[in-house]
């Protein structure tokens, strides 16, 4: 289901970069890293709170600060990686 929402998100922003910069380069940055990024919060999404039930915390408390914490970090990671192997197409 991240797969299929990054794609959505993804082609809607690439959309969006495309009419403020015309740059196809940076539209495949911003659309890999859109479908990156929704793929890692759908898999953390599911898998952080198995975790804490399977360490024996309560998931309700804890997992939403793990999610969000686990989701910026490796959604900005993936960006900047994407940015870096890209960085000639822009």
């Amino acid at each position: 289901m991240g797969f299929w929402n990054g794609i959505a998100v993804g082609l809607t922003t690439m959309l969006g970069v495309y009419i403020w910069s015309r740059s196809l380069g940076l539209c495949m940055i911003i659309g890999i890293s859109m479908v990156s990024s929704m793929i890692i919060a759908s898999v953390s999404g599911a898998a952080i709170p198995l975790i804490l039930v399977k360490t024996g915390q309560d998931p309700a408390t804890s997992s939403s600060i793990f999610l969000t914490t686990v989701t910026d970090v490796m959604g900005f990671l993936s960006f900047l990686g994407i940015a870096t192997l890209l960085m000639s197409y822009i």
